[in-house]
C-alpha cells in the first residue's frame, strides 16, 4: 500500500504537528507527491505550512482542500486528528486508505526490530528506560513515537539505528495496521481519553490493536497485577512473560524479602538502588528491563545482567513524571504534569512520603475524581483545584479532604500553595487532567510549575 501510494497520485497528510511535518518530508524524500493541510488558524500551523512550502511541498495552514484529500492516493493522519474529522471521514467515504504516520515510518523502517510500549500509564519511562538499557548493552538505539521524537524523524536521518524503543498511543495504534513489533509491552490499563472515545470500552479496543498482528514468533510483556491488561494478553499467539510486583512466579517480580527486583529468578538491584519515585516505576523498570531481555536471549547473560543493572541505576527518569524541581526551604516541590489521567494522579500522590499539598486540575476528562479520596486522605496536607475542571473536582471532593479552589490563574495556584506549605511538606502538580485550558500542552504546564516554583519567594 505504502509503494504504491509513493508513484500513484497525491498523498495527503492531515495535521502539521511534529509527526504530520516529519512523514510530509519523508514521503517528499521518497519521491512522493504530498499535499499536507490543518484546520488550526495559529502562527504555528502558519509557519509550519510556510516551511514545507519552502521545501517545495504543497501545505495549506487553517484549511483542508477536500477535492484533493478525497482524490488522494492515501490519507496520512497525525496521531491528534480524530477518526471522525471531516478530512478523514471524507476520505474514507471516497474510498482512500488511511493510516498514520507510524505505518509509514515502520514501512520505510523495515527490518529495524524494535520494542513497542503502550498502556495507560508508565508507557514513556519504560520506552525510554529501555532504549537507555538496549544502549548500554551496546547496540545503537533511539526512543521514538508518542514519547515526543517522530518516527518518520528516525526514517529521515541519515543512519538506522540497531533497535528502536516505540511509544504507541491508543490513537497510533488505531492508524497503523501494519505494527509488528518483536516485543510487545503493554503496562497497564484504565479509563482515558474519555472525551475522545464514546466508551471506555472502545478505549481498550484501541489497545488491544497492539496484538492485531500477533503471531507464534511475537514476544509479548504483560502485567500480571492488571486483570484488564492480563485478559487482553491472553490467548494471542507468540511467548509471553509476565511482570509483578506481587506474584513471585513472574519472570519479572519484586521480592520483598530480599527488597529487590528479581529477573528470571536472580536478583538484579535492591530497591533502595533504584533512582525512581514510586512504586509504580518499579513496575515500570521490571517491565523495561523484562522486554529488553527477553528481545536477544544475549541480554541475559551475567554480563549482560551486570549491565543492566548498572544502567538502571544510572537512568534518572523523564520531566514531568514525579521530577523534584525544587527543594527551598525544606519544601520539596514535585512536577509530575504528565499525570494526565486520575489513575496517575492517584499513583503519584500514593508515591508521597510528605504532607503534601497536591494541585489539581486543567481540562476534564471525562472521569471521577472520587478514586482519588483515598491517597488523598492519607497523604494530602490540601488540595488546590484550579482550571476548568475545578467546579467538578470540588464537587467530588469538597467536605471529604481540606480544599481550596483557585480559580484559572496558574500563578495564583501556586502563591497559594507556596502559603500552605510548611516545612516537611511536599508540593505535588498532579493534575488528573489535560493541560488544555491554560497551557498548550504538558509540558509547558510543567514547565511553569517549575519556573514559579524555582523563583524567590
Amino acid at each position: 500500500m505504502i509503494e504504491a501510494a509513493l508513484t500513484r497520485g497525491e498523498v495527503a497528510v492531515i495535521g502539521l504537528g511534529r509527526s504530520g511535518i516529519a512523514v510530509a518530508r519523508l514521503l517528499a524524500r521518497e519521491g512522493a507527491r504530498v499535499y499536507a493541510s490543518d484546520a488550526g488558524s495559529g502562527d504555528v500551523v502558519a509557519q509550519a505550512a510556510a516551511a514545507l512550502r519552502a521545501e517545495g511541498i504543497s501545505a495549506d495552514g487553517g484549511r483542508h482542500d477536500m477535492a484533493r484529500i478525497r482524490a488522494a492516493s492515501l490519507v496520512v493522519v497525525s496521531p491528534g486528528v480524530p477518526p471522525e474529522a471531516l478530512p478523514i471521514a471524507a476520505a474514507r467515504e471516497s474510498g482512500v486508505a488511511v493510516v498514520g504516520e507510524l505505518e509509514v515510518a515502520l514501512h520505510l523502517l523495515r527490518g529495524v526490530p524494535y520494542i513497542a510500549v503502550t498502556g495507560t500509564n508508565g508507557k514513556s519511562t519504560v520506552t525510554a528506560l529501555a532504549a537507555h538499557l538496549l544502549a548500554a548493552l551496546g547496540h545503537r538505539t533511539v526512543a521514538a513515537g508518542n514519547i515526543g521524537r517522530a518516527l518518520s524523524d528516525v526514517a529521515l536521518a541519515g543512519e538506522r539505528p540497531e533497535w528502536i524503543a516505540l511509544e504507541v498511543s491508543s490513537f497510533q495504534l488505531h492508524d497503523t495496521p501494519g505494527l509488528r513489533p518483536d516485543v510487545g509491552v503493554l503496562t497497564n490499563l484504565s479509563p482515558d481519553h474519555l472525551d475522545r472515545y464514546a466508551t471506555v470500552e472502545d478505549y481498550y479496543a484501541d489497545k488491544a490493536l497492539l496484538y492485531r498482528n500477533a503471531s507464534a514468533a511475537s514476544r509479548w510483556v504483560v502485567n500480571a497485577d492488571d486483570p484488564r491488561a492480563r485478559e487482553l494478553a491472553m490467548e494471542r499467539s507468540g511467548t509471553r512473560w509476565a511482570f509483578s510486583r506481587l506474584d513471585a512466579f513472574c519472570a519479572a517480580h519484586y521480592d520483598g524479602a530480599r527488597d529487590a527486583l528479581m529477573l528470571f529468578k536472580e536478583p538484579l538491584i535492591g530497591r533502595h538502588d533504584l533512582p525512581l519515585l514510586g512504586w509504580h516505576n518499579v513496575e515500570n523498570t521490571l517491565a523495561a528491563v523484562l522486554a529488553v531481555m527477553v528481545a536477544d536471549a544475549a541480554h541475559q547473560s551475567k554480563a549482560a545482567r551486570a549491565v543492566l543493572a548498572a544502567a538502571v541505576r544510572s537512568f534518572r527518569g523523564l520531566p514531568h513524571r514525579l521530577e523534584v524541581v525544587a527543594d527551598a526551604g525544606g519544601v520539596q516541590w514535585i512536577n509530575d504534569s504528565k499525570a494526565t489521567n486520575v489513575s496517575s494522579a492517584r499513583v503519584a500522590i500514593e508515591s508521597m512520603t510528605r504532607p503534601t499539598v497536591v494541585l489539581l486540575g486543567g481540562k476534564h476528562k471525562g472521569e471521577p475524581y472520587t478514586a482519588l479520596l483515598a491517597p488523598l486522605r492519607a497523604h494530602a496536607k490540601l488540595v488546590i483545584a484550579y482550571g476548568e475542571a475545578e467546579p467538578l473536582i470540588a464537587a467530588d471532593l469538597q467536605g471529604h479532604v481540606p480544599l481550596a479552589r483557585c480559580g484559572s490563574s496558574f500563578e495564583d495556584v501556586m502563591h497559594r500553595a507556596r502559603a500552605a506549605a510548611t516545612p516537611g511538606d511536599a508540593v505535588l502538580l498532579a493534575p488528573a487532567c489535560s493541560s488544555f485550558d491554560m497551557f498548550t500542552n504538558y509540558e509547558a504546564r510543567g514547565d511553569a510549575f517549575r519556573q514559579l516554583a524555582q523563583a524567590p519567594a
